[in-house]
């Protein structure tokens, strides 16, 4: 990873199921987004706004954040100041195997964090650990070894008073809706209609389950989609084409709104 960056990624060679992230003395600011995968991370400067769900709160250095898949968060420092913090993505699927190898959760299902922010120290020096652990190439045993003493110690210590992440049956649909047509400008109208519930109703139930609007939520998944064909070195003007941004400008900027970065230097990351 090069260190004079201010923004940078990597896939973990010994463990590819996670993605590592890390930012140094950075001032960018992220609209509300979410993610595929399960995410967490410390930060070690610094300190910001951060608002999981629609709930904000301070965190500063030393702390460690938990975000679940599809959870709209946004984590932005105070206007001209500057933070540095590491994340880690794990791979949602890869996840729910851990948990029903462990009885946690059921075949169709995955248990979420049940906390969204964690003061402890030895949280702080387990995730130091594990974040060592995933850089390090040629030892996976290691890495899966602390990615799962680090989730099992602190992700999931209290979820049993979490339930399993389930959606009522007219959002089931319009999400359902909105994916199958990710690429199509849906109107609010035909949405409504699946979900068989009115327009207004779609709008307030879908923020308050998803943390965004219909429209907000097709945006972010266009954008996780394209993260996953960028990774894979498809061109990004072939990525704006496909996922039905207006032009490449249109996708380029809904792009660094979310991940504080541009889609090529986000690409360079993973494609030599």
């Amino acid at each position: 990873m090069p260190h004079n960056d201010a923004l940078y990624f990597k896939r973990s060679s010994s463990l590819p199921v996670v993605e590592l992230r890390r930012a140094n003395h950075s001032a960018a600011c992220y609209d509300t987004h979410t993610h595929d995968e399960f995410s967490f991370g410390v930060i070690d400067a610094g300190e910001a706004c951060y608002t999981n769900h629609g709930t904000p709160q301070r965190i500063h250095q030393g702390m460690t954040v938990l975000i679940n898949p599809g959870t709209a968060h946004a984590c932005n420092p105070d206007r001209g100041q500057r933070w540095s913090y590491r994340m880690l993505f794990v791979e949602t699927a890869w996840m729910a195997r851990l948990q029903q190898e462990t009885g946690q959760a059921g075949a169709q299902d995955y248990m979420p964090f049940s906390r969204t922010s964690l003061t402890s120290r030895t949280a702080l020096a387990d995730f130091n650990a594990l974040y060592a652990a995933l850089l390090e190439e040629g030892n996976p045993l290691a890495a899966e070894s602390q990615l799962i003493h680090f989730l099992m110690t602190h992700g999931f210590t209290q979820m049993g008073d979490s339930p399993v992440l389930q959606l009522a049956p007219n959002l089931r649909q319009a999400r359902e809706l909105i994916m199958d047509q990710l690429t199509d400008n849906l109107s609010l109208d035909s949405i409504s209609e699946v979900a068989g519930i009115s327009r207004y109703h779609l709008i307030r139930s879908f923020k308050q389950r998803f943390g965004q609007t219909p429209h907000a939520y097709q945006l972010d998944q266009r954008i996780n989609r394209a993260k996953h064909l960028l990774r894979n070195g498809e061109s990004i003007v072939a990525v704006a084409q496909q996922l039905g941004f207006a032009d490449q400008s249109h996708f380029q900027r809904h792009f660094k709104r979310r991940l504080a970065t541009t889609p090529k230097h986000y690409q360079q990351s993973f494609v030599g």
